[in-house]
């Protein structure tokens, strides 16, 4: 048990931590952009590639113009809060894709898809940028390349139960190996939430700055409740944040998103 905690301590005490602009939440990641970015635009292009984007013109340009204003937003805050390297290494380009399917993304570096599936829960320009600003705020926050980190903690977690229990009866290791992957697991769920809800948090601000109304954002979670007729698993058991839960915070959080907006940016989107 001493030998577990040790090594799991030595791991945890040479983590190099941050913390995420705005949120001020500490993140541990030691994955960087060189090891992530080149293998992101890779994987975009291939997506692009086997899939069919599509041909309404309306959608399109508009997930492009959303795009372009919701990622000036982030790129004027980096330059004015010393993360110009940063702000250099994105290469924004925004897609929309033709599959029914209810989802958008944006890999690391910038790359955005948008299905045509989530536009009926978008409903309007506004829905478009509170969706476009959550996953824009899991690049800027590097949620990507944190799980990746947390993901090599994990492994390392589990050699070192492993190493602990060695010499062990083979019931004693079988104890610790499922508490390790039972508390590890409900520990990624958490950590996934958290994610969910600070690209919430950080999207309203962004979408703030750009000149959208953030009421909006809320309101989509409203519409994807009503889609999926309220049904939520557990909180606990689930990646996201439940529906209801989610409403509720971008609801009390849009004050402060509007006094960030203003402090970060006063200029509006490009009419």
């Amino acid at each position: 048990m001493k030998k577990i905690a040790f090594l799991l301590l030595t791991v945890f005490l040479f983590t190099e931590c941050s913390k995420v602009p705005i949120t001020g939440r500490s993140r541990v990641n030691f994955v960087s952009d060189a090891q992530v970015l080149p293998a992101s635009f890779a994987q975009y292009s291939s997506f692009l590639q086997e899939n069919k984007l599509s041909t309404n013109r309306t959608m399109t340009n508009q997930i492009k113009g959303v795009g372009k204003n919701i990622s000036a937003a982030v790129d004027r805050f980096m330059r004015a809060n010393n993360m110009v390297s940063e702000a250099d290494s994105y290469r924004w380009e925004f897609n929309l894709v033709e599959d029914k399917t209810v989802n958008a993304w944006c890999m690391p570096g910038g790359k955005v898809v948008f299905y045509t599936g989530i536009m009926p829960i978008c409903a309007n320009e506004d829905g478009v940028a509170a969706v476009m600003g959550h996953e824009v705020a899991h690049a800027f926050a590097k949620h990507g390349q944190e799980r990746m980190s947390h993901g090599q903690l994990q492994q390392i977690g589990g050699l070192a139960v492993a190493l602990g229990t060695s010499g062990k009866n083979p019931q004693t290791q079988q104890i610790w190996n499922t508490a390790f992957g039972i508390g590890s697991g409900l520990g990624m769920l958490k950590f996934s939430r958290t994610h969910e809800q600070e690209a919430d948090r950080l999207g309203l601000v962004f979408m703030i700055m750009a000149g959208y109304n953030g009421t909006e954002a809320a309101e989509v979670w409203v519409r994807m409740s009503e889609k999926s007729g309220g049904s939520s698993q557990p909180e606990i058991l689930s990646t996201h944040p439940s529906n209801a839960s989610r409403i509720q915070d971008l609801r009390n959080y849009l004050p402060t998103a509007k006094k960030y907006a203003q402090k970060f940016n006063t200029q509006g989107r490009t009419k």
